[in-house]
Formats: C-alpha cells, structure tokens, sequence
C-alpha cells in the first residue's frame, strides 16, 4: 500500500514537512555512501579511505542533530495531529537509526585502518556480498519512506532474515580460517567485528522500515514478529 504526504492549508507547513523528509533522505544518502566506502577500505585494506570514513561520521553526527532540531519545532510551533504526528516521529526514530548505522560504518572503517597494517586473509568476498546486502536494504528501507509504502517497508523486513542467515554462515568461516592458522587470528577477529557491525547495519534498516509500516498504518509492529507484520501490513485480523 503506498499512500502519500497530505496537504495542509497552511503552504509553510507543507514547506516544513517537505525539507524534513529531504533532509532525512540526504542524511540516509550519506550513510548508504559511509557503508559502500569503509566496506572498500576493509577489503582493499585502504588505510585512508578508513579515515575518510571516520570524518566522514561528524557530518552523519551534524545532520541528526539538525534534523532533530527541525522537528521539535515542528512539534513547537504547528502541534500536529493524527498523521502528521506520526511523520514526525517517524522521522526523528528513523534519524537515530541512520547516525547507529554511520557508527557501525565507522566501526568497520577503523577495523580497516588496522587491517591496512596486516597480512590479506579471511573470507572478505563474503564479507563484500553482505556489505552489498545491507546497504541494499538501506537502500530500499529509505525509499519505502520516501513512498510512504508499507509494503514495501515489509520486504525490507523480510530481507533481515536473509541477512542473519549469510552473517552467521561467514562467522562460522571466520572461526574455521582462526582454527586452521592461529597467526590469521588478530586478522580474522576484525573482520568479525566488521561483519557485526554490517549485520547490525541490516537491524537498523529493518527498524526503518518498521517505523515506515507505523506511519502507513498507525500500529507499533516492532517486537511482533514476521508474520504478524504481515497481517498488519495487509489489513488481517490477528
């Protein structure tokens, strides 16, 4: 179901709702961008684009506190109701999520910077594939909001399944690669925490679209499960 901004009497307000909605798409544009570098710098062992995405992260930082300011007054100076409520508050959770996704991206930069110093080894392939996962599901999270479409915003949820699968499956390689040839230990320790931070950037995105079906459909979905977010999505009784 994709529904759509309403209009208010007042242009000005229109105007508020619109530059919020943009912000929050160029803030979640740099953040997908974030993902796509310090997964090169991890896999290119690329010391100084790892650093690039690390002060790249203050921007991130700036932009939710900007947002964040714009929308408290909003909520000072129209006191909105009903939909227009939930947009804001959609907003301001959705900008949380998208400043943790930066750190989880800065994370993985900094493991790059010190991988930078060491010996290639590790499944960083895999670690490529899913780096591509999730940020696809940023991706797609960020534009369910832009559309304004649940059910969109429900194959993102779906799509964090698949992610958890391919997260544990590259553990389970990582403990092989330090059991086979203890020295790749250090090595293979940052590229798990690395492939921690990617699947966490793949719950980040899943609250998104969860914040999405929220605005759609006035329900709180979080904590309910795949197949009851269905149902809300499609309007079943539970």
């Amino acid at each position: 179901m994709t529904t759509s901004y309403k209009s208010h009497i007042s242009t000005q307000f229109n105007a508020e709702l619109e530059d919020v909605r943009q912000r929050v798409l160029a803030m979640g544009g740099l953040v997908e961008q974030q993902i796509v570098d310090a997964t090169r710098a991890l896999m290119e062992a690329d010391g100084l684009l790892g650093e690039e995405v690390v002060q790249n992260d203050l921007k991130v930082n700036r932009m939710e506190v900007l947002i964040d300011e714009e929308c408290s007054g909003i909520l000072a100076r129209r006191q909105p109701t009903a939909g227009d409520l939930r947009l804001v508050y959609a907003v301001i959770k959705t900008i949380t999520d998208l400043e943790r996704i930066g750190d989880e991206a800065e994370k993985i930069a900094r493991m790059a910077t010190d991988l930078a110093s060491q010996e290639r080894s590790g499944p960083l392939v895999e670690v490529g594939y899913l780096s591509k996962h999730v940020s696809q599901m940023v991706r797609d999270a960020l534009d369910a909001f832009a559309r304004v479409d649940a059910e969109a915003a429900l194959a993102v949820a779906r799509e964090d399944l698949a992610v958890d699968r391919e997260y544990e499956g590259l553990m389970r390689q990582c403990i092989t690669f330090m059991m086979e040839d203890p020295r790749t230990i250090r090595r293979v320790m940052d590229i798990i925490w690395s492939v921690r931070s990617l699947e966490r950037i793949g719950d980040h995105a899943r609250n998104i679209a969860e914040y999405v079906i929220y605005l759609v459909k006035g329900k709180d979905v979080r904590h309910i499960g795949l197949e009851a977010m269905e149902r809300e999505v499609k309007g079943e009784n539970y």
